[in-house]
């Protein structure tokens, strides 16, 4: 029956599923202010959505809006991928949902790609200031479960993984979506100290300065040209909690002295005294705390 609606409306129903999805609930306005149609056409598509889906949605009278319900199954598929890029960018739009117009051009192959329910449901805590329950399958640990206030999904250039705060350990930490099993809200909400706000790692802001690697580099002008470098310098201002991330997508040679040999080393960090304090920096190029 999808087939037979005229796009426009296709796109307004892959909203609402997208929002109920996503955000666990939808109001009418929300649709009206996206597409610039009038109530009436809202509240239409509101009807066409609850024929074709019945069970996905219950209508609260006193908050005016409608909520998922527990027996919600999409009525539109959700690429996991390309939905995570647009949350990344704020697109929150679920065209995907109905198909995109298609470019000739590639990406590297994703060996990765989250469980998109499983994401569902963190964003539906993040969004709404909840904790969740997490069966997760740690490295260190294997198989355990945590309690985690959860506020910024994080594309780290390998992988997504979410930043929260973890209950146990009682740390700001990065969990990885994949190895995240299942998730329930619990009812002890958020503390102050648990928020996104209380998250120093993630809301310092350090200056990383990079150039053409002094060693490695025959002619530093293509390295200049390829990252829009000016004075053979590159200022760039990152979160100290993706610093690490960064360092190592671009494999940055993070030693005092621009000791790292290879061609996969293309820059250096000038200003290495910057990541004093910083955590997660194991995976940086090079790094040691000591200055060695």
């Amino acid at each position: 029956m999808l087939d037979t609606i005229p796009y426009a409306q296709r796109q307004r129903l892959a909203y609402i599923d997208f929002c109920l999805l996503f955000r666990g609930s939808v109001h009418r306005n929300d649709l009206v202010q996206r597409f610039e149609v009038g109530l009436s056409a809202g509240s239409r598509d509101f009807a066409m959505y609850k024929e074709l889906a019945p069970e996905n949605l219950t209508y609260n009278t006193k908050e005016k809006r409608y909520f998922q319900t527990e027996q919600f199954v999409p009525l539109f598929e959700h690429d996991a991928q390309r939905t995570l890029v647009k949350l990344a960018n704020d697109i929150s739009d679920g065209f995907d949902a109905i198909g995109d117009v298609h470019f000739p051009v590639e990406a590297p192959s994703t060996l990765n790609v989250p469980n998109i329910f499983i994401v569902a449901r963190i964003v539906q805590a993040m969004l709404n200031g909840r904790a969740i329950s997490v069966s997760y399958t740690s490295l260190s640990s294997g198989n355990v479960t945590r309690e985690l206030v959860p506020h910024a999904i994080v594309d780290n250039g390998l992988r997504w993984h979410v930043r929260a705060f973890d209950r146990k350990s009682e740390s700001f930490r990065d969990f990885v979506l994949t190895r995240v099993r299942a998730v329930n809200f619990v009812d002890a909400a958020p503390a102050p100290h648990e928020e996104a706000e209380a998250d120093h790692e993630w809301q310092r802001m350090i200056p990383l300065q990079l150039t053409p690697h002094p060693h490695n580099i025959d002619y530093p002008k293509a390295i200049e040209m390829d990252y829009g470098m000016r004075n053979s310098l590159l200022s760039v201002e990152v979160r100290a909690a993706m610093a690490g991330y960064l360092l190592r997508r671009w494999n940055v040679d993070c030693t005092t002295n621009a000791a790292l040999r290879g061609p996969e080393y293309q820059l250096w960090l000038q200003n290495r005294t910057t990541l004093m304090d910083v955590g997660n920096l194991a995976i940086a190029p090079g790094y040691d705390s000591k200055g060695e």
